[in-house]
């Protein structure tokens, strides 16, 4: 008996050691600490108005049903300090500018990309998280910080897998989330103040609200973890985009069965001009912009159901209700068209030095304009640059991303399709099948063409769209296209400057790197940091307190390829050696490559 008394104080003791290590993460999350710019600057991208637009613009995406009024009304864990207070939610990597204020767009104060939206038929106000809060980014240099609208972010956004490190968003909302429910004095603070008057009222209902909310989120959090779906650790500006669309769309909502390991995160890419391009997915997977943008606003959280109450696939016109804003999605889309890419500052990062740009533009014509400077043709009402898909073969670069989206297989039979009708649809695959589709083996690709296709015409029937505005909506009248490819898109460089790290998974913090063979590339670095080195052209990597460090020996991570090396060209290296003095004349040019500088050059 003794023993086993010995035994139960053993696992007491145990338990209790166990709690109080993820107490004190909770209550010391590995973040780094937020010192507020001097002052924030804004280019000349574009006017104030279209700014505010972007950034505040609801898309749909409801945030595993958090309402934004109980964003506002969160507390920290072990303090009454509220979750969303500005400098907080900056130590995350979120932006906000110290000067801001509560506007009629963002009545909470909260950083770029928080917005809010209202579903119809409902009085429930919901967090929204939109492409702004990831596609816009930040650079700090001597206390000064710069704004690039349409850029990348560097916040933790999306990590639903719990770590001993701490840090990331989600993970601390949980935490907040768990202590409101749990802590009978947070949970009547948090209902006075989200409830006011009806508290008498309401006061049941919000608990049952915020406990479903709650639930939602560790669900999540227990499957993504004990599933392993995410072993390469995002970090900060990175998303293993794809994958957890994917995960989301055909696992979560379909079938455990449809899971797949995301081992392939990538960078936030920046967003001027993309609506130029032939293929405007980042991958170069999709054609038409609409289905992009509800593909994204799935993946963020927009709600999709594929299933009646009786768990039977929902058909005809019943099919397949969602939030997601289409006339508000196409508002973005229309605003980003008027994006310009950001110039060189040359009062913050120091004076371009044209007679080194004029040698950098000579080098830039002979070793990357071939990749780097597509083909134009208009088409209709705009101007279409042809981007070059380099292979994986060639150019080298980490597989992961470009493999997974070409080979991951997942079965959607439970939705019960119809080929016929999904031969009617205005999805295009590229190249066209010489076989009937087989739903039990659908690509993520193909498999979100045709989601994306349904909720795409359930949204535009909602929302009133006539057949005179689809075409516009749609963008430039373009089908749902879909190709695959093992390849990776070589993108025009105006603004590149603006847009550290490197590579599409974030693997080169500096262009200077990315100009060098892989040895001189640093193995590991420090990632998280705003602050910019103008002179590299990239963010600093040193260590500071709480950093991330980026590890690029993980698979996902590798920061192979793209190679400029002496010897035989294949498997990475691209083109031939480039001595020292010749990068930095290729940075001075890439400073002013699209700008209004370049036209000063000798």
């Amino acid at each position: 008996m003794r023993l086993l008394f010995r035994v139960l104080a053993l696992v007491v003791v145990l338990l209790g050691l166990v709690l109080a290590v993820v107490l004190y993460y909770v209550a010391n999350p590995k973040m780094p600490f937020y010192t507020p710019a001097q002052q924030v600057h804004y280019l000349n991208q574009w006017a104030e108005v279209e700014r505010q637009t972007y950034y505040f613009t609801p898309q749909g995406t409801q945030v595993k049903g958090l309402r934004y009024e109980w964003f506002q009304a969160l507390e920290l864990p072990f303090s009454q300090q509220r979750f969303a207070a500005p400098e907080y939610l900056a130590r995350f990597g979120f932006l906000i500018d110290p000067q801001q204020k509560a506007t009629p767009g963002n009545p909470g104060n909260l950083p770029v990309g928080f917005a809010r939206h209202q579903n119809p038929g409902s009085t429930e106000q919901y967090l929204d998280i939109t492409c702004a809060a990831c596609h816009t980014g930040e650079l700090r240099f001597n206390g000064q910080a710069l704004r690039i609208d349409g850029g990348s972010a560097l916040h933790v956004l999306p990590s639903s897998v719990p770590t001993l490190r701490g840090g990331s968003f989600g993970q601390a909302l949980v935490a907040s989330l768990t202590s409101t429910y749990l802590n009978p004095w947070k949970f009547e603070r948090f209902a006075q103040q989200v409830l006011g008057d009806d508290y008498d009222a309401r006061h049941e209902q919000l608990r049952k609200d915020f406990k479903s909310s709650l639930y939602t989120f560790l669900k999540v959090a227990w499957n993504d973890t004990h599933r392993g779906l995410y072993p390469t650790e995002e970090g900060p500006g990175r998303a293993d985009a794809f994958g957890r669309i994917a995960n989301a769309t055909f696992g979560d909502a379909i079938s455990p069965a449809n899971y797949r390991v995301a081992n392939a995160p990538v960078d936030y890419p920046q967003l001027w001009d993309m609506w130029t391009f032939d293929w405007v997915q980042w991958n170069g997977s999709a054609q038409q912009p609409m289905a992009r943008n509800i593909g994204e606003a799935l993946g963020v959280g927009a709600t999709l159901q594929f299933f009646n109450a009786n768990g039977q696939p929902l058909q005809g016109d019943d099919r397949y209700a969602s939030s997601v804003r289409v006339r508000d999605l196409h508002k973005i889309e229309e605003t980003l068209q008027r994006l310009q890419p950001p110039a060189w500052p040359e009062a913050l990062f120091g004076t371009v030095d044209r007679s080194q740009a004029a040698k950098g533009r000579a080098l830039f014509t002979e070793n990357c304009a071939a990749c780097h400077v597509p083909r134009k043709t208009q088409e209709g009402e705009r101007w279409v640059q042809h981007l070059r898909m380099v292979p994986v073969d060639i150019i080298g670069t980490d597989p992961n991303a470009a493999n997974n989206i070409a080979t991951h297989r997942f079965d959607l039979t439970a939705l019960q399709w119809d080929l016929k009708e999904l031969e009617k649809m205005d999805v295009k695959l590229h190249p066209t099948p010489t076989q009937p589709l087989d739903l039990s083996q659908l690509s993520v690709a193909k498999g979100l063409a045709y989601v994306t296709a349904f909720v795409e015409n359930r949204a535009y029937r909602e929302a009133k769209v006539t057949p005179e505005e689809k075409p516009g909506l749609d963008g430039f009248g373009l089908p749902i296209g879909v190709r695959e490819k093992v390849a990776y898109k070589a993108r025009p460089l105006a603004g590149i400057w603006a847009t550290a790290p490197f590579l599409h998974n974030g693997s080169v913090p500096s262009i200077y790197q990315l100009l060098s063979p892989q040895d001189e590339r640093a193995t590991t670095f420090y990632k998280g940091t705003f602050e910019y080195d103008p002179r590299h052209l990239g963010y600093r990597t040193e260590a500071f307190t709480n950093g991330f460090v980026f590890d690029t020996r993980v698979t996902g991570n590798h920061n192979s390829g793209h190679e400029f090396r002496a010897g035989e060209r294949g498997n990475g290296v691209i083109g031939r050696l480039l001595q020292p003095e010749e990068r930095w004349a290729l940075l001075e040019y890439l400073k002013v490559l699209g700008g209004p500088l370049e036209a000063q050059l000798p």
